[in-house]
């Protein structure tokens, strides 16, 4: 593991275990610790039909039904700007589709009166969920159907002999905000609590940490900006 990777996880497991320790299978925290920012940026409820958000490299295909010489592809460059035939660039990476269309409207509203234009997603990062730890195969995986916590541990190999049998599910709510949930493996491998092994989203994150506390103490330092660290065993 890299020093960047070693710290950044070395944060997160920091924010969980600076926690009240509290019930497996619950929600415990938000994971990163934002300076003072305002209201907007606190953390968020999910939403239940969550749009798809444009990323660099993605490749889109924009129709004008009314002016098909302005139909077009574009791929978003790695600064999160398009290139579009005859309205100059614009910036759409962290929009949705709608978004997007909405924008590019814009741009075009000095060449085009009231332009109707539709976007379709031809290249697009695939949904994912990565699994860090101590797993047989930690890594990144493509999401390609309805997947549990207990069946994603299960496709990275399922646990090691150094695991804890708490696992930690962190789900990005807001740029600066996760939400963390808590599962006792061994409880999900014994038929209980059953009901509460969530779906795991796309770009979400589970964590398996190492069985002794030294291992944590490491790469994660005692008066973090997230709080005193407490000893979870």
């Amino acid at each position: 593991m890299s020093k960047l990777s070693r710290r950044f996880y070395g944060v997160l497991f920091a924010a969980v275990f600076s926690l009240p320790v509290i019930g497996a299978s619950q929600t415990v925290a938000s994971a990163t610790t934002p300076p003072a920012r305002s209201a907007g940026s606190q953390p968020q409820f999910d939403e239940r039909y969550p749009r798809y958000v444009i990323q660099d490299q993605d490749t889109l295909s924009v129709s004008f039904p009314l002016s098909p010489e302005l139909n077009q592809t574009i791929t978003v460059q790695p600064d999160g700007f398009v290139s579009l035939q005859s309205a100059g660039s614009i910036h759409i990476q962290g929009f949705t589709v709608p978004q997007a269309i909405g924008a590019i409207k814009q741009a075009y509203l000095g060449i085009l009166h009231n332009p109707i234009i539709t976007i379709d997603l031809e290249d697009y990062q695939k949904p994912y969920f990565t699994v860090s730890g101590q797993v047989a195969k930690p890594g990144q995986y493509t999401l390609r159907t309805d997947t549990t916590v207990a069946e994603a541990v299960a496709v990275a190999g399922g646990l090691a002999p150094t695991a804890k049998s708490q696992v930690f599910l962190f789900h990005r709510t807001s740029q600066d905000w996760y939400k963390v949930t808590r599962f006792n493996m061994k409880d999900l491998l014994n038929g209980k609590r059953v009901d509460e092994d969530v779906v795991v989203r796309p770009g979400d994150m589970i964590i398996v940490p190492e069985n002794f506390i030294s291992k944590f103490r490491q790469y994660v330092p005692y008066g973090v900006s997230t709080g005193t660290f407490l000893n979870p065993y």
